[in-house]
């Protein structure tokens, strides 16, 4: 039986579908690529037309089954886009004196915190900052003994309708999805090192209409928020020259600098938009280099200020944005923070014959990042050659479950709705409550009508008669 994994990530220029074989070593084998344009129907990194989502995901699994000659049974997807936003919580806890803290405390204040309520928003995922036992920070109180528990929570937010669309595109083309993770995170763990992660640094993923940002610092994850501009508002920019976007976006990959030097800039010079017409260089330099300062104030807005003096990794850039010339300079000029890295590709070996892997522009990187996630074969045999070759059916129960302890919180994965309910029942569990022990009751077995059948008609007049015979005289 073949063994591979499925991601798919849903970009704001395109909707990408890749195919991977993990092996041994820890390397991963890359066996099939599929994209397909989603300027009609991801806006802002978000669903808003699901039935051309529903073709264009129906097309990369077609694309990827031909490449790899298989069903694909499951697939992992990775969430991102417009509305993603970090809210900081505290939950506290008060103790008796001379009390230990166990891990059903700390499991307590995460289902507490997970049962928090935000209008018209779900929590994607919840990421502990630290614990305060008494007046002392830890990451781990454990054992501790307090009289005083509080707990600090980053939760992860994303609008209700947003993944009420992004499921129903998915259950509408029929592709079962074993799990969604939070793309900035599955990019972070594929892009940064534990060192970057414990030093600090900002984590910058420029895509075509949103730039996402992600602060580390200790190793956790510190703000997350996602800026609603991206290369194309560079690209609208140019193209207010009065011509085409293709033509303005050939202009801005053939032409475009994040940063120009004013000395280093031949005044004389033009650029070709068509046969008649062209546009001086200066010009052209300062309507991109507006703009990509406006998109690098909104992310150095985004740092807190208790972080700004603690990112000793710097900044780190990826995305298709960050192949713009002179990035580097133009987000050193502007933040005034020396160390920036560009990431042109995951820390994960990748081997593939595949060019668009190969480029390695950071273009794929979170779509790998979500590849390296998974860990479930999502092979679904033969593929059969007749015209209903894709599998049809649902999940079995056992492969759609994938229950989160409260120990795995933070790791960017998205819990499913049954999961969603969990930490409200496990909070209203630890209120005061009778013995629950079921009572013994006779099996009923009614008509598909609703209607008792004649043996239970039967047994419950002997109960009743039965009832009679032994009441007293007054009650009969």
């Amino acid at each position: 039986m073949a063994e591979f994994i499925v991601a798919i990530e849903l970009g704001s220029s395109k909707i990408t579908g890749i195919a991977g074989h993990k092996n041994l070593d820890g390397s991963i084998t890359v066996q099939a690529v599929a994209q397909e344009n989603s300027a009609e129907c991801i806006r802002k990194g978000v669903v808003y037309n699901i039935d051309k989502t529903v073709q264009a995901l129906t097309s990369i699994m077609k694309k990827l089954e031909a490449s790899l000659k298989r069903k694909v049974a499951h697939v992992y997807v990775g969430v991102g886009g417009q509305s993603i936003q970090s809210v900081r919580n505290t939950n506290v806890r008060e103790l008796s004196a001379d009390s230990v803290v166990t891990q059903d405390m700390i499991n307590s204040l995460m289902d507490a915190n997970r049962s928090m309520q935000y209008p018209d928003k779900l929590i994607l995922d919840a990421i502990t900052q630290e614990y305060k036992v008494d007046n002392q920070f830890q990451l781990d109180p454990v054992g501790i003994q307090c009289s005083r528990l509080e707990g600090n929570f980053l939760n992860i937010l994303w609008r209700k309708v947003f993944y009420r669309a992004l499921k129903k595109s998915f259950d509408q083309a029929n592709i079962s999805v074993l799990d969604m993770y939070l793309s900035p995170l599955a990019l972070a763990d594929s892009v940064l090192s534990d060192s970057e992660r414990r030093s600090g640094c900002v984590l910058v993923d420029l895509g075509a209409e949103t730039t996402t940002v992600c602060i580390y610092y200790r190793g956790i994850v510190r703000h997350l928020a996602v800026i609603p501009l991206g290369s194309n508002n560079i690209t609208k920019d140019i193209a207010s020259l009065q011509m085409e976007e293709s033509t303005a976006e050939a202009m801005k990959i053939k032409y475009a600098s994040a940063y120009t030097d004013d000395n280093a800039l031949d005044r004389t010079l033009n650029y070709p938009i068509d046969n008649d017409r062209s546009v001086p260089a200066t010009k052209f330099a300062e309507i991109v280099e507006a703009r990509m300062q406006e998109i690098i104030e909104n992310v150095w807005c985004q740092v807190p200020s208790e972080f700004a003096d603690k990112l000793l990794a710097g900044i780190i850039l990826t995305g298709g944005g960050s192949n713009m010339a002179n990035i580097e300079t133009a987000f050193r000029n502007y933040t005034h923070v020396d160390k920036i890295r560009i990431a042109k590709f995951v820390n994960e070996t990748i081997k593939s014959g595949n060019a668009i892997v190969n480029a390695k522009d950071g273009r794929l990187c979170t779509a790998l990042g979500i590849l390296c996630k998974g860990n479930q074969n999502c092979d679904g045999g033969e593929l059969s050659n007749d015209l209903f070759g894709r599998m049809t059916e649902k999940p079995t129960a056992a492969t759609e479950e994938t229950g989160k302890s409260a120990a795995s919180e933070g790791v960017g994965r998205v819990l499913d709705q049954q999961e969603q309910l969990k930490p409200k029942e496990e909070v209203k569990k630890e209120q005061p409550k009778e013995d629950n022990k079921p009572h013994e009751e006779e099996p009923k077995e009614e008509h598909g009508d609703g209607k008792p059948t004649w043996l239970q008609r039967t047994l419950t007049g002997l109960k009743n008669f039965g009832k009679k015979m032994v009441a007293p005289d007054d009650e009969r």
